[in-house]
């Protein structure tokens, strides 16, 4: 009877711990920075680009597209004025943001800054999103789709030098903790006081100062003077375009983040021919069929002799 009433105990704890992990996926994603609203979390059952466990997909019509690897980066291959949406999974036990850009423009505000300062989607504990669009308001956001550079919403905005990359920075929100109390510290010895003076004494004065931002205004001189001119956005390239606009409501909420990135996820992404130039995929040679050859093959020829 011992065992039994054991036994009996343990399967309504599992029931219950299943009832609570059911309750608890089935919120809907909130927003830092913005987060949809509409799209409910999902357990994510595949990974395509994956680093620590976070993971990013690249889809079109609700599925992922072909990666490949080569040159130390992640590539997926763009489909020619095909809209597409990113799926975004946290593994983690805490909610995270993750700032996500698109040809080096913030998904949210359309800024090029770092991904620190951005502004962030919210993904809960062991959650999935998905950003289907630039996000234009609280209500709406209208939809990625693959173009050319000409036609991209960067070339439309002036911002060109990061097209064809889509990136994802991860933080982790800060765990709540408590601040223990703690006696009056007492004065400082004799010999930490004659530390202090002779590290006043060391440091260096105004003048120092000045002549130091002197020389790294110099150096941002020469540096903004041998920045790259880049070549004008082409037809043949992929990017993102500004598509129609649906539906995504979001809001704003503040997040305590610890500043240490907890992943980072960059793609590269093209159309199948610069691939190939690229080496990521490899060149279609048509190569006759020898066996349909040896099919049609023949032992003697028409009855008459052929016209000349």
């Amino acid at each position: 009877m011992g065992k039994i009433l054991v036994m009996l105990g343990s399967a309504a704890i599992l029931v219950v711990l299943a009832a609570g992990t059911y309750s608890y996926f089935a919120r809907s994603v909130e927003a830092f920075g913005a987060v949809s609203t509409a799209v409910p979390n999902e357990l994510y059952s595949e990974r395509v680009v994956a680093e620590n466990g976070f993971s990013v997909e690249v889809l079109v019509d609700g599925r992922p597209v072909p990666e490949y690897a080569g040159r130390g980066r992640q590539y997926v291959e763009a489909l020619e004025n095909a809209e597409y949406e990113l799926r975004i999974h946290n593994p983690l036990g805490t909610r995270v943001a993750v700032a996500l850009s698109v040809d080096g423009l913030n998904t949210i505000d359309a800024r090029h800054s770092s991904a620190w300062d951005a502004h962030k989607w919210v993904i809960e504990p062991y959650g999935t999103i998905y950003v289907r669009g630039w996000q234009m308001s609280s209500e709406n956001a209208r939809r990625f789709y693959f173009t050319s550079e000409r036609d991209s919403y960067g070339a439309k905005l002036g911002q060109t030098a990061n097209l064809g990359v889509i990136s994802a920075v991860f933080f982790r929100e800060h765990r709540p903790y408590t601040i223990m109390p703690v006696t009056p510290s007492q004065s400082r010895p004799p010999y930490e006081k004659e530390d202090t003076r002779r590290d006043q004494r060391s440091a260096p004065g105004t003048s120092s100062a000045g002549e130091a931002a002197r020389t790294e205004g110099g150096r941002d001189a020469a540096k903004s003077r041998s920045v790259p001119s880049y070549p004008p956005p082409d037809d043949e390239s992929a990017a993102t375009g500004i598509g129609r606009s649906v539906r995504n409501d979001v809001q704003w909420i503040k997040m305590d983040l610890d500043p240490r990135p907890a992943s980072d996820i960059t793609i590269r992404y093209e159309y199948r021919a610069a691939l190939v130039r690229l080496g990521i995929i490899p060149r279609d040679y048509p190569r006759p069929d020898v066996l349909d050859r040896r099919e049609r093959a023949k032992g003697f020829e028409p009855k008459y002799c052929p016209q000349p």
